[in-house]
């Protein structure tokens, strides 16, 4: 006799439909935020042919999220082989293995998990000695302060060489990604599987950079303005963007102000924020703040092209007040002494 369709186990599109359903259309968009468009179709599609499902059934589906909610938090707190010990006390390992082996493969866990709760210190010891190419991946999936930490303590000569490579990285293999796993933690649990992995680029190394202290700042970007101009460049783009004027002083605001083109700081402000804004108006005189305002108000529709032209003029302004020692614009970590 077959199998009817009310009897067979639910898949984890189904579980996932229910849930929704379950939550209500307010709360399911909110999650709906989190998801790529095949992600939100397949589920819709998924809401759409949903059939009734037993109460018995809707408690299991509760009981797997709480569970899975429960082994995020522990891999969060200390990684999978924390997540591991806690939920075979309360599960039993056959259990646990199930709801590690599910919020693998769903969560898609983050490589080099375990390193996140080393010390810098530490890790520094154990990687300085490495390939380039192995410490440039490293960093790429650290958080970008303790990144920074480690970058900075690299001697001088090869973190050029290192954020080069982070700049540049695109994809790692799974496989690659493992072995070097394997190095840092003989002991990390297997885990799933994996796709192709992105880390690195240039919005990756420029947050690290910017939390480095200036010294070794400027001894990175020099040697990577010897060994590539154009990637120097591009990071240099990066590494100060028009609305950060906020996190300057006023003393130096002032003084950028005496250098930027009034019609300048007009275009720049049509698409900068309330914030940014309040900044530079209050950094003026009330009279030059007032035609400022009108400026900007008469200018009319403008083009976001002429807007994002001006705002890098004024950056570059900042840049170049910066170099000569004329201002001070603090840097990511925020422990900078000013003398």
């Amino acid at each position: 006799m077959a199998t009817s369709t009310a009897t067979k186990p639910l898949t984890g599109k189904q579980k996932a439909a229910n849930f929704l359903v379950f939550l209500g259309p307010e709360k399911s968009a909110q999650l709906f935020k989190y998801m790529n468009d095949e992600e939100i179709e397949q589920l819709t599609l998924e809401i759409a042919n949903m059939r009734k499902v037993s109460t018995d059934k809707m408690d299991d589906i509760f009981r797997e999220f709480f569970e899975m909610c429960l082994a995020s938090q522990f891999i969060g707190q200390g990684g999978i082989a924390y997540a591991r010990e806690v939920l075979e006390k309360a599960y039993g390992a056959e259990r646990t293995a199930e709801i590690i082996g599910r919020i693998s493969a769903s969560l898609q866990v983050r490589p080099f998990d375990f390193v996140r709760k080393t010390d810098p210190n530490q890790l520094l010891n154990f990687i300085q000695s490495e390939h380039p190419q192995t410490i440039a991946l490293i960093l790429a999936y650290l958080e970008p302060e303790k990144a920074s930490l480690i970058l900075s303590a690299l001697p001088a000569e090869r973190q050029a060489e290192i954020a080069k490579r982070i700049a540049i990285m695109d994809t790692t293999s799974p496989e690659v990604i493992k072995d070097v796993e394997r190095v840092l933690e003989r002991k990390l649990s297997s885990i799933s599987p994996q796709e192709m992995r992105t880390a690195g680029g240039i919005k990756s190394v420029v947050e690290i950079i910017n939390r480095v202290d200036r010294s070794t700042e400027k001894t990175i970007m020099e040697s990577l303005e010897v060994q590539d101009p154009e990637l120097a460049e591009e990071i240099k783009k990066l590494m100060f963007v028009f609305e950060d004027i906020v996190m300057i002083d006023d003393r130096s605001v002032q003084r950028v102000l005496r250098e930027v083109e009034s019609q300048d700081m007009a275009l720049a402000l049509k698409g900068s924020s309330a914030e940014v804004s309040k900044k530079i108006f209050s950094n003026m005189s009330t009279r030059a703040a007032d035609m400022l305002r009108e400026d900007t108000e008469f200018m009319g529709p403008v083009r976001l092209r002429d807007v994002e032209e001006a705002q890098q003029r004024i950056v570059n302004v900042i840049r170049r007040l910066e170099e000569a020692g004329e201002i001070v614009v603090a840097r990511g970590g925020g422990d900078e002494v000013i003398v």
